[in-house]
Formats: C-alpha cells, structure tokens, sequence
C-alpha cells in the first residue's frame, strides 16, 4: 500500500511540474522578441522556408529556434519530461556579441569552426533555453556544462543578465587545457559507471542537481556525462525535465547497457533536430525533424532551394538514406562544387 502510495505521489508531482511548464509557455512567445532583440542582422536574412507536407524546413536560425520552441511546447503537452535537441554543428545564434574584427573559423579561406565556435554555438543555444525557461524562475533552472572552465565561461558572460538567470554548473570535469592525464585500469561498464559517478578523487563529491531544479539542461554532454545523466534520470524521475542539447547521441554506437540504450534511443525524444545526414551515404545533407512531425532528409545545392529528397514518419535508415541520395538528380553547376560545411553552414546564411 505503501509503495503504491508513494507512486501516485511521485505521479502527482510529476504531473504539477509538467502542468507548470505548460501553462509559462502559453507566454513563451516572447522568444520570438528575445532573438529580434538579439540575433545580429547578418545571421537572419533570407527568410523563407519551403512545404514539407507535414511539416516546414527552417532556412534560417530565427526559423530554427521559433520551430524548436514550438516542438518543445508540443512535446510538453504530450507529458515528456526527456528531450533531445540538436543543431547543426558550430551554428552562429547570434546571441554573443563578438568582437569587431575577430573572425569566426579557422583560417581566411576555411568555414571549419575552431573549438572556440563550438563552445559558444552550444553556450548560445544554452541561454537560448534558459530564456526560453526564465518564467519558471531562475532557481528552477539548471544547466549543466562538461567543464568547469566552460561553466565558468557562462557565469561571466550571463552575469547580470535577468534574463539569464539559472544555476549554472559543470559535472566537475577540469577544463581541456588543465586536465590531467590518469592511467586508468581497464573495466567494465558497471564498474565504470560507479567510477564515474561517485567521482572520488573529485572534492565536490558525486554530481548531483541542486534541490527544487525541475528543468535540466545538459549541453553538449559526452559519454562520460551520459553515464551521469543516466543515474540522475533514475534519482529524479519524470517529473524533472531533461533536456540534452547537441548530444550528438546519433555519433555514439554503444551505450554500455540495455537500459542506458532504451533511455537514450527509445526515451529521450527527439523533439527538435536539425544535423548533417551520415555524410558517408548522403554526402551534403542535413536531417530535420520537429516534433510530432516526421523526418526529412534534404539538401541545400549552392545555388537554390533546398531538396527534400525523403520524408518519412521514422528516422531514414542508412539503406533508406543511400536509396534516397542514389536516386536523386543533381545539377550540373552542383556538382562537384561543395564540401558539407559549405553546405551545412549555408543553411543559416
């Protein structure tokens, strides 16, 4: 009796949580105002998108974001409390200002983005969230980085910003430059799991969210995060949302256990994704899905719109993703011309 008890009590609070997040984003519009506020001009023209049938194809990161926070709503009103987002690789939000003169990328002729672009397109899309959660309160809020020096990154430059406000940590990991080299003994996923998580050589102890968090953003976590997110996903349970942002979980082929791939292949929902295609079937194309929409496979030529070439109510598989890229026409002037981070990164031109 008991033990059903304290179930429909966690139900209970899980559905009072859900019903919060739901009614703050009747007034989440004020996204839309947040990017026109923000966003530099030079990342927002071109402003049109193309029919999917059952869906649209953002052309733009305004378009982008406007869709995904929808997506999220729609999977909020659906009762999910496990979120999967993803954007293309290095994408400038236009959220930062950057310095006049300080080139985004690599070299002059290169559009490879530097590990310093990467950090800022996930740090961006970070407070693109915490924004986007703000009216639950800022201690409500927590996002979490991989690195210390990264969440401290993020204290400096949303310091101020009411807008911003949340609880900002790091799993304990020290930053790439900082970090010590430690020969570790072979072991297996159990008792790698309890290495990690118990984290003794760390002072802080065990990662754990601060008490009254009930939204969770993990941004660009790792497998070693992933066994972290795993255990608090059973401490917490639904009625915490988690939200993984550029997991890139499609990169990583073994979870280590059945219950930590059922959790991050069957119940974290891809709510909102919009990343390059297996590059090694269908080179230069991007996948979309916004939820509850299905999936498109598409391919943005150098000059034109972009092509859907499939759509389809499930994730294209890599032989329905070769049948798709095989059968499609191209151009002569397309051919041959790009490399895909031309491509992926003319998608937000």
């Amino acid at each position: 009796i008991n033990r059903t008890l304290l179930s429909h009590q966690s139900f209970a609070r899980m559905m009072n949580c859900i019903d919060r997040l739901l009614l703050f984003f009747c007034l989440v519009c004020r996204l839309n105002s947040f990017f026109i506020r923000q966003a530099s001009s030079k990342y927002s023209s071109s402003l049109y998108m193309i029919s999917l049938g059952g869906g649209e194809l953002p052309r733009d990161v305004k378009e982008a974001v406007s869709q995904c926070r929808t997506s999220v709503q729609n999977a909020l009103q659906n009762r999910m409390s496990r979120m999967d987002i993803e954007m293309p690789v290095g994408a400038k939000f236009g959220v930062e200002k950057i310095s006049k003169g300080k080139k985004i990328g690599g070299d002059e002729d290169d559009n490879t983005p530097t590990r310093e672009d990467l950090d800022r397109s996930d740090r961006e899309l970070a407070r693109i969230f915490v924004d986007m959660f703000q009216p639950l309160g800022g201690d409500h809020i927590s996002v979490i980085f991989n690195e210390d020096n990264l969440s401290q990154q993020a204290l400096k430059r949303w310091k101020g910003d009411s807008s911003a406000t949340c609880k900002i940590m790091s799993t304990g990991r020290r930053g790439r430059a900082k970090e010590k080299k430690k020969k570790k003994k072979a072991m297996g996923f159990a008792a790698k799991l309890e290495d990690e998580v118990s984290d003794e050589d760390s002072p802080r102890g065990a990662f754990q969210l601060p008490d009254g968090t009930e939204v969770a953003l993990f941004v660009a976590p790792g497998p070693n995060e992933l066994i972290v997110i795993e255990k608090l996903c059973k401490e917490v349970g639904m009625e915490t949302l988690v939200v993984l942002l550029n997991a890139r979980l499609s990169k990583i082929d073994n979870f280590g256990t059945n219950s930590a791939n059922t959790l991050f292949t069957k119940e974290f929902e891809p709510v909102f994704h919009l990343r390059a295609a297996p590059q090694e079937v269908a080179p230069d194309c991007l996948l979309h899905r916004s939820y509850p929409g299905g999936w498109s496979l598409a391919r943005k030529p150098k000059v034109g719109q972009p092509k859907v070439i499939l759509s389809q109510a499930e994730i294209p598989t890599l032989e329905e993703c070769v049948a798709a890229y095989e059968s499609m026409e191209l151009g002569n002037i397309e051919k041959g011309v790009e490399t895909v981070i031309d491509n992926i990164s003319g998608w937000f031109r």
